[in-house]
């Protein structure tokens, strides 16, 4: 196999407003031997992101949020959804900060301990976005009601399952996202250990 490697790459900006389009000209090597073609391709740049799901391991329960998506609405999916504790990185923050901070505003709760997931790469045929994704330790005693932060048009609906109410709503297709599917996929393989070392 020949090696793996882009040989140049061109971009210009196509599309600048709330989100950015880039348009990159690129040229790689083939798996035949040789270089292709040019080929041209838009990505959409947002930057990256940072995750956590709420899990309170006293209660065998995470904190699931629920909020209008515009995305699920034009694909044809009921407009909202529910989902995980989310925020974009921005500059100057590491993806720790915004799990807490985003676990704040969104959810009304402090994270009393993170714990590292994976890192994925949202959909990488078109878009540069990564998503780094936690586990937060929490108390969700006292979790639920609405939140977010007015400023950003946030209208957050807050609520408390247990482990098995999630799984059923994961297996139902009730919790869609990406990050949502993927960190709660991560939990339901790694309960035992989890609650183990936070018990």
């Amino acid at each position: 196999m020949s090696e793996e490697r882009v040989v140049s790459v061109e971009r210009r900006t196509a599309f600048k407003g709330y989100f950015e389009i880039g348009e990159y000209r690129f040229r790689h090597t083939l798996f035949g031997g040789g270089v292709g073609p040019e080929v041209k391709r838009e990505i959409f740049e947002r930057g990256h992101a940072a995750t956590v799901l709420p899990y309170d391991p006293a209660r065998d329960a995470v904190v699931l949020i629920r909020q209008f998506r515009p995305g699920a609405h034009v694909a044809g999916h009921h407009a909202w959804i529910w989902e995980i504790v989310a925020g974009i990185i921005d500059p100057g923050e590491t993806t720790e900060t915004v799990a807490r901070r985003e676990a704040r505003e969104e959810a009304d709760l402090d994270i009393l301990e993170l714990m590292p997931m994976h890192s994925y790469l949202s959909s990488p045929g078109g878009t540069s976005e990564t998503v780094t994704q936690y586990l937060g330790r929490v108390d969700s005693s006292k979790a639920g009601g609405v939140h977010g932060l007015a400023t950003e048009g946030e209208d957050i609906l807050v609520r408390v399952f247990s482990l098995d109410e999630a799984r059923a709503m994961l297996e139902r297709g009730e919790i869609a996202s990406a990050s949502g599917l993927a960190s709660m996929l991560w939990l339901l393989l790694n309960r035992d250990k989890v609650r183990e070392r936070w018990r």
